[in-house]
């Protein structure tokens, strides 16, 4: 198997380690692209001064249980040499109902659970979603679909996982290549030496299946080893054929992730360009911090809630990388939470939902989009300070902007916004009170958090 390849690693072992012995630095060498001056004495924090978290789900589609279709394409690809592909798939169900998929989001829309989950746009080359998917009727694809946009993307992200997660799609024809080995599966070899222009044609590609279908996305999700060996071409080509097909302002990918040690799992914005301009573009590069520990996308037994946070709420992965301050973004495959219909990987996530609840109350459940948004403006924002004013120059508007700053005893900030009035928001006591358009006094220092504009804004503290 190809040693990047993140099905592996989190099938066998930490990728935090492995990836750091088998990712020489130029690997990683996507450009940053540019950066602002920024005002000493001016600190961005976290939205709200709280830590993001967040779930994001591979693997996910419209009907189809994807494992059970991958694997003997993965068996074929690998010439029968992998054991990991010998499991009995013919058992497995065919399909994840609507009737999960609905139980699932509503649990999580009433626990407040936001993140990324994926639509496969030809799931194992089943089907298109656009087109129809063999074994289903169109009137189950049509309410499957308007399920997922009625009840999931409220809270979640939508992604294409590439075009099917298995065979690569020839998009001069629309058919997979016939070429059956490791080279021309989505995730392995295809990738390897590709441009920017060729990897944003087949991005390009998935992403207007789902817009055919009425889906907006913002970001991608790579499967397995996608683009491990090409990324600054993948990441040009997100920013390329994000903005090409939705149009979006701040496009954002999931490749990576760190499930130990302390290998920061902050974005990554990149290739930043044209900030004071009218046309700003970045892309951001999303990490997840956990292992595939809900249950694994072949139906492996899960790893369990203490591999995230312990029952005594402690210890975990998920407590070390709070701690640290940073978006702790856990990973999950849809086939894992399903399990076959005995909902082991969901059982466990409710689980932790209900222990990070419980030992918590200064975390913030966002999106992908809105994390990337988030720290597209905390990095890209030109901040300058005088006596007492603070000008913010912003290439993207970003709600709940949250900065820190030593102010004048008797300062009561005020936004302006080029030639509208100056606006008074009101106090908060704690610094948890913080919502958009409030700020906090802790002796001298203030803590403001409001609504971004794009462009010119100024914190008045006179």
């Amino acid at each position: 198997m190809n040693p990047y390849s993140r099905r592996q690693f989190l099938g066998s072992t930490s990728f935090a380690a492995t990836a750091l012995a088998l990712n020489p630095p130029n690997l990683f060498a996507q450009q940053a692209g540019e950066r602002p001056t920024r005002a000493d004495g001016v600190t961005v924090l976290n939205p709200r001064g709280r830590v993001p978290i967040g779930l994001i789900i591979d693997d996910s589609t419209c009907l189809v249980n994807l494992n059970r279709f991958a694997m003997p394409q993965f068996d074929t690809a690998m010439a029968g040499a992998n054991k990991t592909y010998h499991r009995d798939w013919r058992e497995w169900p065919v399909e994840i109902p609507d009737s999960f998929v609905r139980k699932f989001g509503e649990w999580c829309a009433g626990q407040g659970v936001k993140g990324k989950y994926s639509i496969v746009p030809y799931p194992a080359c089943v089907g298109r979603l656009d087109r129809g998917l063999p074994g289903w009727t169109q009137r189950e694809l049509n309410d499957s679909i308007e399920l997922v946009r009625t009840l999931m993307t409220p809270n979640w992200d939508i992604h294409p996982e590439m075009v099917t997660h298995t065979r690569v799609i020839d998009t001069k024809t629309g058919h997979p290549y016939t070429d059956h080995s490791l080279k021309f599966m989505e995730n392995w070899e295809w990738t390897t030496g590709r441009s920017a222009d060729e990897l944003a044609d087949y991005l390009a590609y998935a992403l207007r299946i789902l817009k055919n279908v009425g889906l907006s996305c913002e970001g991608i999700t790579t499967p397995g080893g996608f683009g491990n060996k090409a990324l600054p071409q993948l990441a040009q080509a997100t920013l390329q054929s994000v903005r090409d097909v939705f149009g979006a302002e701040i496009p954002h990918y999931f490749r990576h992730l760190y499930s130990e040690g302390t290998q920061s799992v902050a974005p990554r914005v990149e290739y930043a360009s044209g900030l004071d301009g009218a046309d700003p573009r970045c892309v951001v590069s999303i990490i997840g911090c956990t292992g595939d520990w809900t249950g694994g996308w072949d139906n492996t037994p899960p790893g369990g809630a203490d591999k995230f946070i312990t029952e005594d709420l402690q210890s975990g992965r998920m407590v070390d990388v709070i701690a640290r301050g940073e978006p702790a973004l856990m990973l999950a495959h849809w086939t894992g939470i399903y399990w076959n219909g005995q909902e082991l990987g969901f059982k466990v996530f409710q689980e932790v939902v209900r222990r990070l609840h419980a030992r918590y109350d200064h975390l913030v459940w966002m999106k992908l989009n809105e994390v990337a948004r988030y720290w597209a403006a905390r990095e890209l924002t030109r901040i300058e300070r005088t006596a007492n004013r603070v000008e913010l120059r912003a290439p993207f508007a970003c709600p709940a902007f949250t900065v820190r700053f030593a102010g004048p005893a008797n300062a009561q900030p005020r936004v302006v916004r080029g030639t509208q009035p100056p606006m008074s928001y009101p106090q908060v006591q704690r610094l948890l009170g913080l919502k958009s358009n409030t700020w906090h006094r802790d002796g001298e220092m203030l803590t403001v958090c409001f609504d971004l504009s794009k462009g010119a804004n100024t914190l008045d503290l006179t």
